[in-house]
């Protein structure tokens, strides 16, 4: 299985082949702001799973748990596309949003619950963390 995230204006672009390795929604701070949403849910992919067209800028932050993440977002319409975590070593994290597909699987695991709204419910098999562990 193929499939294409890519930004509002279309110029940033990530195509994948395979199923993700991960799918979490995660609801520290950083993923509320760069959401602009509650939570993010991100897709994780072997990086050679991964063809990434386009230029992009480039945010370098830690995460809530001190490890290092590089985002890379258009730098024509802002939308994070994709990063490369610390802690998923090998992979490349994509926004699940970008590829704009409602039969996406849904997040297995649900992460920094201890900033989660509280009427923000997942059905299914969905592990919950207070706040992240590697896989």
């Amino acid at each position: 299985m193929t499939r294409t995230a890519h930004c509002c204006c279309g110029a940033l672009r990530a195509e994948v082949s395979g199923e993700p390795t991960l799918v979490a929604a995660c609801h520290c701070e950083q993923c509320q702001r760069r959401t602009g949403s509650a939570f993010g849910i991100s897709a994780y992919f072997p990086a050679g799973q991964i063809r990434i067209a386009g230029s992009s800028k480039v945010f370098c932050r830690e995460s809530d748990a001190g490890q290092a993440v590089e985002m890379h977002f258009c730098p024509e319409c802002g939308t994070s596309v994709y990063w490369k975590a610390a802690f998923m070593p090998g992979h490349i994290g994509i926004a699940a949003g970008t590829f704009f597909d409602p039969a996406f699987p849904p997040p297995t695991i649900s992460a920094w619950e201890r900033s989660k709204h509280p009427w923000i419910r997942f059905v299914g098999t969905t592990l919950h963390l207070r706040e992240q562990t590697a896989p």
